[in-house]
C-alpha cells in the first residue's frame, strides 16, 4: 500500500515534506567543469565519509569513486558536460575509512546565469534503494493480491486508492471510489458510523481493529452481510497525517453462523423457559395466557390463543370444508394493543370465523398457516371482520402465522401469531419454533381442559346425579354403579334413582339426556328432581312420563330417555313405563336372562305419543337390571350383538353379589374409548321379612 500527499491548491502556503528522501539519504554533489567539488552536502559526508573541508577543491573522481572506474567516470563526465545528457549506473567508491560500497550515481549538467557549466551528482546508497524497492514492490504485490479489501482515505477520508478485493467487496470499480466519501460509495450502509470512527482514528492516531459493521452494498444490495473493519492511521517519517489506512474482512459467514446459534440458543432458551411458565395450574385461561406471554415479544408482536368452543366445553369437534369454526378466546397479548385491540377476540367471546378464513382453516387441517408477506386481501381472511381487517391494516400487520394446538391427537384450537413492529417476516426456523411451543402447550391446555370439565362435571353430578339410596328397601337390594365416558369430559346425561315410596313400594329409575357435559348434566338435575317430586304423588308410571315428557317438552332442546319402574312387594309384580330407553333385563332362576318385552315409546321432549304400562311379575331372587346405552353401544358392533352379549354375561354369573355383576358389567362391556357415560343399576326381589 502507498500513500501521496498533494500540494495545497493557490496559496495556501507550504506543507511539510514527504520523508521520503530522508529515507534514502541522497547525497548532493556540485562539480565545476574540471570536476572540482564544489559543493557538499552533509548527505555526501555521510555516504562517502570526507568532510566538506575535505572534499571541496578536490577532484571528486579521487574520492568518490573506486580506482578502477576511474576512466570510465572521467569519460562520462566529460559526456555530460559536453552533451548536456544525464546519466546513471551503480559504481562501487571506496570510503575513507577504507571501506567499499556500492553506490547509484545520477549525473546532470547545471548552467548558471553567467553561463558557467557545472555537474550535479546524486548519490544514493544501493542497498537502501534495493531496500525500499522491496519494500515497495512487496507492499504493492500484497495490496493487489490480497483477499483482504483495503483502502487508503486521505485527511479529508475521501478514498485516495482500493485494491481489487475492495472493489469486489463493494461492487465498484477504483474509479468509482476515488475522491468521494464511505456515505457516498455505500449509501445502503451506516457508513456516518464508521467516518466517525475514522475521525477519531486522526485524531488520536490510536488504531480501531476488527470493529464489526453490517448493511448492504451494491455487490449484493438484496442481502446483509457482516465485515470486520480495522482503521489505521498513516503518516511519513517526519510524523505529517497523510490519512486512513481501511482494512475490510468478510465475515459473513461466521456472522450469519454466529447470529443462527445465538438464535439456536435463543429457541432453546425460549422453550426452555416454555416448559417452566406455561401449566403451572391446571386453570385453562391462565394456562393459554401462559402460552401468550412467552410467544411475545420473542417470537412475535402479538399472539392470541383460541380454542374451539366445542372443545371447551368438552366435546370433540369435527369441522367440514364448508363449515365455520367457532373459536372461543382464551387469551389475547400484544407488545402494544392500543392500535390493534379492536380487531381481537377478548377473552371469553365465541366468535364464528367463516369457512374461508385462516384459522379455521388451521383448526379443521390440523396444519400451520404462514403467511411471510400479508396482503390486504390476506388481511381479510386473517380477521374475523372487514371491520377488523382494516384495523390490522392500520396496525401495520405484516407477516401473520397460525399453528394448530393438537393433544392426543385433537385438535383443540389454534395460536395465532402476528407481526408489525418486527421488521422480519415469519419464516421456516420461526414454524418450527411456533410448533414446538404449540405442542408442548397443547398438552397443558388440554390437561387444564379436562381437569376443568371434570371438575365442573364432578360438581354438577355431586348435587344431581348420584343418589344416595340403602342398599335395602322396600324388599329389593339395590346396587348402582355411574361410569364417566372414557376421557371424562361427556359426562352429564345418564342418571339413575331408587325413590322409596308408600307402602313398601320402590320407584327405579334409569334415564339418559342426550347431549352431554354440563347442559346435559343440569337438564338430568331438573328431570331428577320433578321425577322425585311426581313419584311422591303415587302416579301410574305412563302418567309420571306424561307429566315428565311435558317439563322436558319446556326445557329449551331437551330430549331424553327415560324408564321408570315401581316395585309393589306386595304384589309381587313391577310395573314398568318406557320412554325410549333401551329395555331391562330380567333374571329369573331357572330361566335364561331376558330383555323385558315393553312398548318402546317415545323420547321424553318429543310428545305427541301416550305412553303405556306393563306389569312384570317378580318372585324373590328374581332381578331386573337397568342401564343406559353407553353399556352396549360401540361404533363397531350392531347393538344386537352387544344386548345378546349382556345377557350372555348375566346368564354367567347368577349367584354373585349385585355389586360384582356390576363390576363385571362394566369392565367387560364399556370400551375405555367410548364417549358416553354410563348410568347402570341392579335390583334383587328378597323374601319377605329379609
Amino acid at each position: 500500500m502507498s500513500a501521496a500527499a498533494s500540494l495545497p491548491a493557490g496559496g495556501d502556503g507550504p506543507v511539510r515534506p514527504s520523508g521520503l528522501l530522508d529515507v534514502l539519504r541522497v547525497a548532493s554533489v556540485v562539480l565545476d567543469s574540471e570536476g572540482r567539488i564544489v559543493l557538499w552536502s552533509p548527505q555526501a559526508e555521510e555516504l562517502f565519509g570526507y568532510t566538506a573541508q575535505e572534499a571541496l577543491g578536490r577532484y571528486a573522481a579521487r574520492i568518490m569513486v573506486h580506482e578502477e572506474h576511474l576512466d570510465l567516470v572521467r569519460k562520462l563526465f566529460a559526456e555530460v558536460m559536453r552533451t548536456g545528457r544525464s546519466w546513471a549506473g551503480a559504481f562501487p567508491i571506496r570510503r575513507k575509512d577504507g571501506g567499499t560500497r556500492l553506490v547509484e550515481f545520477r549525473n546532470m549538467r547545471l548552467l548558471d546565469d553567467r553561463g558557467d557549466v557545472y555537474a550535479l551528482g546524486l548519490a544514493v546508497d544501493q542497498t537502501t534503494v534495493r531496500r525500499l524497492e522491496q519494500d515497495v514492490a512487496l507492499s504493492t504485490r500484497i495490496v493487489a493480491q490480497s483477499p483482504i479489501g483495503l483502502a487508503v482515505l486521505d485527511a479529508g477520508l475521501r478514498y485516495v486508492s482500493v485494491n481489487p478485493a475492495l472493489e469486489q467487496i463493494n461492487g465498484l470499480p477504483a474509479d468509482e471510489h476515488r475522491g468521494r466519501t464511505m456515505r457516498e460509495v455505500l449509501p445502503l450502509m451506516d457508513a456516518a458510523t464508521i467516518e466517525q470512527a475514522a475521525e477519531e482514528v486522526l485524531r488520536t492516531g490510536r488504531p480501531l481493529v476488527d470493529r464489526s459493521v453490517t448493511g448492504r452494498t451494491p455487490a449484493d444490495p438484496d442481502a446483509d452481510h457482516a465485515w470486520a473493519v480495522s482503521l489505521y492511521r498513516l503518516e511519513n517519517a517526519l510524523g505529517t497525517v497523510l490519512g486512513v489506512a481501511v482494512s475490510v474482512v468478510d465475515i459473513t459467514e461466521q456472522y450469519r453462523a454466529n447470529a443462527e446459534a445465538e438464535t439456536a440458543r435463543r429457541r432453546l432458551a425460549l422453550i426452555a423457559d416454555a416448559s417452566a411458565r406455561i401449566g403451572t395450574t391446571l386453570d385453562l385461561d391462565r394456562t393459554a395466557g401462559e402460552l401468550a406471554d412467552v410467544a411475545v415479544p420473542e417470537l412475535a408482536d402479538a399472539a392470541a390463543v383460541d380454542l374451539l368452543d366445542a372443545v371447551v366445553r368438552g366435546r370433540r369437534s369435527v369441522i367440514g370444508p364448508a363449515e365455520p369454526a367457532l373459536m372461543r378466546a382464551l387469551a389475547v397479548r400484544w407488545v402494544d394493543a392500543s392500535d390493534v385491540l379492536p380487531a381481537a377476540d377478548p377473552p371469553g367471546r365465541v366468535t364464528r370465523y367463516a369457512p374461508d378464513r385462516l384459522i379455521t382453516e388451521c383448526v379443521r387441517t390440523g396444519l400451520p398457516v404462514m403467511v411471510p408477506q400479508v396482503k390486504d386481501e390476506d388481511l381479510l381472511r386473517i380477521a374475523r371482520s372487514p371491520e377488523a381487517a382494516e384495523v390490522l391494516a392500520r396496525a401495520g400487520v405484516h407477516s401473520y402465522l397460525a399453528v394448530p394446538l393438537i393433544a392426543r391427537g385433537e385438535v383443540l384450537g389454534a395460536l395465532d401469531l402476528i407481526r408489525t413492529r418486527t421488521p422480519h417476516p415469519f419464516h421456516e426456523d420461526d414454524l418450527l419454533l411456533a410448533r414446538e411451543l404449540a405442542s408442548r402447550a397443547a398438552v397443558q391446555i388440554d390437561n387444564a381442559r379436562w381437569y376443568q370439565n371434570a371438575r365442573d362435571t364432578a360438581l354438577t353430578l355431586q348435587r344431581s346425579l348420584l343418589p344416595s339410596h340403602p342398599s335395602v328397601t322396600g324388599g329389593l337390594e339395590v346396587a348402582s354403579r355411574y361410569q364417566p365416558a372414557g376421557a371424562t369430559s361427556e359426562v352429564g346425561g345418564d342418571w339413575f334413582d331408587v325413590i322409596p315410596l308408600d307402602g313398601d313400594r320402590t320407584a327405579l329409575v334409569v334415564g339418559d339426556v342426550m347431549g352431554s357435559g354440563i347442559p346435559a348434566a343440569a337438564t338430568m338435575g331438573r328431570l331428577r328432581t320433578a321425577t322425585h317430586t311426581l313419584a311422591s304423588l303415587g302416579l301410574d308410571p305412563a302418567v309420571l312420563l306424561e307429566h315428565l315428557n311435558r317439563i322436558t317438552v319446556e326445557l329449551d332442546e331437551a330430549i331424553a330417555t327415560c324408564v321408570y319402574a315401581v316395585h309393589d312387594p306386595a304384589e309381587r309384580c313391577c310395573v314398568i313405563a318406557n320412554a325410549g330407553h333401551l329395555p331391562p333385563a330380567r333374571i329369573r332362576a331357572g330361566h335364561a336372562p331376558e330383555l323385558l318385552d315393553l312398548p318402546t315409546g317415545v323420547p321424553l321432549g318429543v310428545g305427541g305419543v301416550a305412553f303405556s304400562t306393563t306389569t312384570v311379575d317378580l318372585e324373590p331372587g328374581d332381578r331386573l337390571v337397568f342401564y343406559t346405552d353407553g353399556l352396549v353401544e360401540t361404533r363397531r358392533d350392531p347393538l344386537d350383538e352387544r344386548l345378546d352379549r349382556l345377557l350372555s354375561l348375566l346368564d354367567q354369573r347368577p349367584g354373585h353379589s349385585l355389586d360384582d355383576v356390576c363390576e363385571m358389567l362394566l369392565r367387560t362391556l364399556h370400551e375405555p374409548d367410548n364417549f358416553d357415560d354410563v348410568a347402570l343399576l341392579i335390583a334383587r326381589v328378597t323374601a319377605p321379612g329379609t
